[in-house]
Order: C-alpha cells, then structure tokens, then sequence
C-alpha cells in the first residue's frame, strides 16, 4: 500500500529533521517471517484469480491465509479501510475497494497490493496479474513496471542514496520507445513496526540524494505505470486512485532490507535470487 505496532523503542536515525527507523538483524529476520506470510497469501489470491471470481472472494482468501499462519491484516482497519487487499482493476491504479459483487472477467488486469503484521512487524508487497492471457499492450506494462522495481531493488546497497533507487526505477521505464507514465507523488516507504514510515520513496528523481541507504533499512519499493498520461483522480469512496484519461495502470511492489550483504528481498520467496540476477546480484535467503 502507498505512503503501528511497537515492540520496542526503535533505534533512530536523523534525517532532514525525520527520524527514520533503522532495524537490528534480529528485527529483520522478524520481518522476513512477515514477508512470508505476505509472499504466501499474494500466492494463494494470484493462484485463484479467474474470470468470474469477485474482488470479494479474493480478499477472504487472503484474509484466510495471513490468520491461519499466525499473523493478522495491516490494510484492514487501516485508517477504516474495510479490505485485506486492495484490488485495483485495469485504470484504477492503487487502492481498489474488494467488493463481494464485483466480479473479474477475461483479460482485465488485477493490481493486488496485500500487507501482513507478525510480531509486531509489516510487510507490504503488490502485484499486477491479468485474467487469461493479456493483450501484447498488457504485458508490456506488466513486464516494465515489474522490471523497474527490480531495478529499484538492485539499488538497495549499502552505500548509495535513496534516490538511486528512484533513478534506477525512472531509467527502466523511460527507456522502453513507449511513452509510459510514471504516476507522479505516489511511491514507496519506510516500513517496519508501522506500515508506512520515513522516508518517502518516489518512482523517479536524480540519483545521490537523500539520507543514506544504511544496514537495517527497511523499505517498501512500488512503482505504478501507466500506458497514458499518468494525471491521477482519486474516487469519492476516498481510497481508489484511478488514471484521469481512463488508461490501464500497473502497480508492483516488494519489501526490502539493506544488509551489509546486499539487498534482502523480505516478501520474495527466494528472498529475490530470481529477481536480482540479472543484475549480478545475488540475496541473502
């Protein structure tokens, strides 16, 4: 989901007058067991999306998978959001209420942005999945915006600026002869013993600016593209976020830590060796 739970008085790190919350190896195993539990219930919803299943039914299988292993929902209640998921079909971009009538059809995309607190830990991961086969338009989207947060993934070094993970995100998309918008303000976060924490993440920017990417850093890395002009409207049900020229939006998004390692992809099952390969880098698991 775009930008708590104590469980003790986190170690602090200043920046720019924030504080930004840094995590011992001991919280982020925490969160890697968080991140399962996401990884998991994003794999039972993808596996039972299908032309004539609702919004609805989706969230419950969700909802099902995070309590049975122990942990509960971070979306639900969230500021009164009433789902487990927020699923988001083809303009609408992030946010999607599930709806028990709503019902998906061929070749719509399903954006499924899904989140899970164990022990007092988040995590947050989304994907963007299309019900049968897509269009060649539709899996160019998906392809880039998925390819973009891998970019944005490889950049979580130790080392590096928080923006070099927003540059790595923008040259992705920018680089494809497709005009692809990038949705302007919203973005990842911080995360940890609260879903959205400092510092903000864009999906664009110079790289070598903002704080320094540190070991314990957790972040929440998201792009959301769109095949039109990225200009945004939000809905008057005050949550969904749909694309102001009624084009199709693609939203993707996993959970990191910065490692003295390399990056720890937390909501991937192979903690993202697949992911990160073509970069040359390979994860903690």
């Amino acid at each position: 989901m775009t930008a708590g739970i104590l469980s003790r008085i986190p170690l602090l790190a200043k920046w720019s007058g924030r504080m930004i919350q840094i995590k011992t190896p001991h919280e982020i195993e925490l969160m890697r067991a968080s991140g399962l539990v996401t990884a998991g219930a994003l794999a039972a919803v993808k596996a039972a999306v299908r032309p004539g299943v609702t919004t609805g039914e989706l969230d419950a299988i969700a909802e099902d998978h995070i309590r049975s292993q122990g942990a509960v929902p971070n979306f639900l209640g969230y500021h009164g959001f009433t789902g487990t998921i927020c699923a988001s079909i083809n303009h609408e971009i992030v946010h999607g209420i599930p709806d028990p009538d709503r019902r998906l059809a061929e070749g719509d995309n399903i954006s499924i942005d899904c989140g899970a607190i164990l022990q007092g830990w988040h995590s947050d991961s989304a994907v963007t999945v299309t019900v049968g086969e897509p269009s060649a338009e539709d899996a160019a989207l998906l392809d880039v915006t998925e390819r973009s947060m891998w970019a944005g993934l490889a950049k979580a070094i130790a080392g590096g600026r928080l923006t070099d993970i927003s540059a790595a995100v923008e040259r992705t998309i920018t680089a494809e002869a497709h005009p692809y918008g990038i949705v302007d303000r919203y973005g990842g976060h911080g995360i940890g013993t609260e879903m959205h924490q400092d510092p903000h993440v864009l999906n664009y920017g110079r790289p070598g600016r903002g704080p320094k990417l540190v070991p314990g850093l957790t972040l929440a890395i998201e792009p959301m593209v769109t095949v039109g002009d990225p200009a945004t409207v939000e809905l008057d049900d005050g949550w969904t976020v749909i694309t102001k020229d009624g084009s199709r939006a693609a939203h993707f998004e996993h959970t990191v830590a910065i490692t003295p390692e390399g990056p720890w992809v937390l909501t991937a099952e192979d903690g993202g060796v697949a992911g990160l390969a073509p970069f040359g880098i390979t994860p903690r698991t």
